[in-house]
């Protein structure tokens, strides 16, 4: 995938909204792909309902496409997009009726299956009292002839029912007792979106295991070949019969996944005899299975426990009241109550009290932030001290941390370039290696060469290599740990393609104003010619004090900061680019530029070198005086982020070679700032379509360019570079939606750690990658020269993917 073609995608995001539908995993064909981007087509572009839901159990992408042929096999199903990284399927249909038989269908594959709660005013429900799917069918029926009931659906499986309803929660209850049974309220998402733990699988590998034991031990005993037969048969159906139920449903979906490879390898070892062979491959297998799904829902629940940083409840204020309720039955303009220690349910603005908020699970900065009237506060972040008077601006479903796991989740569905190479190799390798199993069992044979046996065993070896879990597993969940110790950190990635560039920058490029500095004018300095500077402030503040200009308004705060108050004033007049005038008691005087004065004809004497100097050094210069004499000189400037040299130090330290500034302030301005930054170069005096040139400039030069600026006025040459990373996310909706970056703190301090991540994640995807093409030519290797046996693939298989999940979690754990 060339440098350039994210680029292209994020033209399309910047310029056209409509058109940011995620680029979705699973993509058989390449008959989507724009200029070479991998995209896939998804249940966006089908009709009908869509309902979402949690698959447990699948350990390797080729599952995720399993579960998907299947539930595209039933009747009434419009669409289904599975995907692996997150544990998530979508599925689009005309009639809620199809819904009861997808969780048999998944349970019949091995997984296990759960509701997501749905947005807007939709409620899950816990029903007791089910004890068949007829029973779910009953309240659903039920519950469709209510008028304030818009939709239902009721999962026999997990016991849950999703209403969207305009009537009160206590209603439905209400109604759920008149069939006969008892619903409670599900009053958190992040409980609908945890996967039922099933310990089954636990218990079978033991059971399984130990007949295993028995039956090899008895083989060294004085017992009857035909009971230790049994004894390795019994273990292969205990083992063996979900692995070997799901390949049936991935065989009549006309899909190769490793179940199917496993059972026809087992189920040929049984025909030749090798019972030991076989009970010894089923176990392995299986607890390989159960140890992978464990340490991938790890992963996945690094993100899902992102839910978890809001609370279910808030205390809503009611008169003198303070009443509890769940947070989706609060709206906007409701005013809630946070204690000193309590988390902070929803997004708003403080209206009454003071206090300090760690904004840490959102912004990823570790200093707490005073928080007071007027100000604005996040959910999921911590009130540290003092009550706080909070009046909702969001509802729970558009809170920032809402939105932050809903656009992790996006990344984490989009393939990198890496793993769509990595996909591709696999659905070409797995039947090439099925195919030449077949031929291995039966052409030498056949010419005479070796037994049949021995031929038949080479074949069920070739059956077992041919899984290549760890190499398609290598890429996904090292983009999965990464993304999510990104958002914890601060950070949204919104893909694998953009954390692989990330990973590959030579050349950062920073907007100067709000990037780098802080974008807020403060007086750097005041001089004096004959007036004290209280007298001279407070004729500056009576002049500026009512200019909207922000040169004025940094002066006019000075002053006021000073505890100088104003004159009275009168005749004031705007000076159009030059500034501003006023009589102040019998004189009239002036605020303005250097070229106000000139056109005056006031004499500046000496202290027009001063001024020059004084711009020279970056400010920007307001001279105090009248026609015949000036009074002073205030010098304006903008001041350089307290972050800003760290975090352009950092990454340097990390190996970006060129840290570059782009500025439309003149030349001695953007040296000034250069030289207290520590940037290598700067481009001065840009228009908005010359920072497009320079972005281009720096990439004709070798670099891959990440450029840093709001999201908003940098749009142009966020677009041009290779990846855009725009800062201040957790206040701007504009600047998560157009960047393919987002640092939601407003300052640099996360950019190195995210070098760092996306080029550690890089570094283990490599190494994944080798590792697991390393392990299968081994195995294939070994298996002529008949120093493979079937069971030693199967470590090998199961035993590479292990090694590759564990060294991908290795990102969870990188600083920041």
């Amino acid at each position: 995938m060339s440098d350039k073609e994210p680029k292209f995608k994020k033209s399309l995001t910047l310029l056209d909204i409509s058109t940011t539908s995620n680029t979705n995993a699973g993509c058989e064909d390449d008959c989507c792909k724009v200029s070479e981007i991998p995209h896939v087509q998804n249940t966006e572009d089908q009709s009908g309902q869509k309902s979402d839901f949690l698959i447990g159990g699948m350990d390797c992408p080729s599952c995720a496409l399993t579960v998907e042929k299947a539930v595209k096999g039933i009747k009434g199903i419009n669409g289904v997009q599975v995907n692996y990284n997150t544990g998530k399927m979508q599925v689009v249909y005309e009639d809620e009726k199809v819904l009861d038989q997808i969780p048999d269908t998944i349970k019949k594959l091995g997984h296990t299956i759960e509701a997501v709660q749905k947005k807007g005013s939709g409620r899950i429900y816990n029903i007791e009292g089910m004890d068949c799917s007829s029973c779910a069918l009953t309240i659903e029926k039920h519950m469709k002839t209510l008028p304030s009931v818009k939709s239902v659906s009721v999962n026999f499986s997990t016991g849950k029912m999703t209403a969207e309803h305009d009537s009160s929660v206590e209603e439905i209850i209400k109604e759920i007792s008149k069939s006969g049974y008892k619903a409670t309220l599900v009053s958190s998402k992040r409980k609908s979106d945890q996967v039922k733990k099933d310990n089954s699988g636990t218990n079978l590998i033991i059971f399984s295991g130990a007949l295993l034991l028995f039956g090899f031990l008895g083989s060294f005993a004085n017992v009857s070949p035909s009971f230790t037969t049994l004894l390795y048969a019994v273990s292969i159906i205990i083992g063996g019969y979900k692995p070997a139920r799901s390949a049936y449903y991935a065989v009549k979906s006309r899909s190769l996944d490793m179940n199917v490879l496993m059972t026809a390898a087992v189920l040929g070892a049984a025909a030749i005899g090798e019972w030991l062979e076989g009970a010894t491959v089923v176990w392995l297998f299986a607890l390989g299975n159960v140890l992978q799904t464990k340490s991938i829902e790890k992963t996945r629940n690094s993100i899902r426990s992102l839910i978890d940083l809001a609370p279910p409840e808030a205390f809503v204020k009611n008169g003198q009241e303070l009443i509890r309720k769940p947070v989706e039955e609060i709206s906007v303009g409701d005013v809630i109550v946070v204690k000193p220690g309590d988390k902070i349910p929803l997004d708003g603005l403080v209206i009454g009290g003071e206090s300090s908020v760690n904004q840490a699970p959102i912004t990823g900065e570790s200093i707490p932030v005073d928080k007071q009237v007027g100000d604005g506060v996040y959910a999921g972040t911590i009130n540290e001290h003092g009550s706080l008077e909070i009046k909702v601006t969001k509802l729970v479903e558009d809170t920032t941390i809402s939105k932050i796991i809903h656009l992790v989740e996006e990344a984490q569905e989009q393939k990198a370039p890496t793993e769509a190479f990595v996909d591709k190799f696999a659905r070409i390798y797995t039947p090439i290696v099925f195919i030449l199993a077949l031929v291995v069992m039966v052409l030498p044979p056949l010419m005479g060469i070796g037994t049949w046996g021995e031929w038949f065993y080479k074949g069920l070896e070739l059956l077992v290599v041919a899984c290549p879990c760890a190499l398609v597993i290598s890429t996904p969940v090292a983009i999965v740990s990464a993304i999510g110790n990104a958002a914890k950190n601060g950070v949204l990635i919104k893909g694998g393609a953009f954390l692989e560039i990330a990973g590959r920058i030579s050349a950062i490029a920073f907007d100067k104003t709000g990037t780098l500095t802080e974008g807020k004018p403060k007086v750097s300095q005041v001089v004096l010619t004959g007036l004290s500077e209280v007298e001279l402030l407070r004729i500056a503040r009576t002049l500026e004090e009512y200019s909207t200009h922000p040169i004025a308004k940094a002066v006019a705060q000075y002053a006021k900061d000073k505890g100088v108050s104003t004159l009275l004033g009168d005749k004031f007049r705007n000076i159009v680019g030059k500034g501003v005038g006023a009589i102040i008691g019998d004189n009239e005087y002036f605020a303005g530029n250097l070229k106000l004065f000139k056109e005056l004809n006031t004499s500046l004497g000496e202290l027009e070198s001063r001024i020059l100097s004084l711009q020279q050094e970056g400010n920007t210069i307001v001279i105090i005086g009248s026609k015949e004499k000036i009074y002073g000189v205030i010098a304006v400037a903008d001041a350089i982020r307290a972050t800003s040299v760290k975090a352009l130090k950092g990454l340097q330290a990390v190996g970006v070679n060129q840290v570059v500034m782009l500025t439309g302030d003149n030349e001695c301005t953007a040296k000034k700032v250069a030289s207290a930054t520590g940037v290598n170069r700067y481009f001065a005096e840009l228009l908005p379509e010359d920072k497009v040139k320079a972005i281009k400039q720096l990439q004709e030069e070798g670099n891959i360019v990440a450029m840093v600026g709001d999201g908003i006025n940098d749009a142009p040459a966020l677009a041009t570079a290779n990846i855009g990373i725009a800062m201040g996310g957790a206040g701007t909706d504009t600047a998560m939606e157009t960047s393919d970056i987002v640092l939601m703190a407003d300052n640099l301090e996360k950019l190195p750690h995210t070098v760092k991540l996306s080029r550690k994640a890089i570094r283990i995807i490599k190494q994944n990658i080798w590792f697991s093409l390393i392990v299968k030519a081994l195995a294939l290797m070994l298996i002529f020269p008949d120093l493979l046996t079937l069971w030693i693939a199967v470590i090998s298989d199961t035993g590479a993917a292990l090694i590759v999940i564990m060294n991908s979690m290795r990102l969870v754990k990188v600083n920041g």
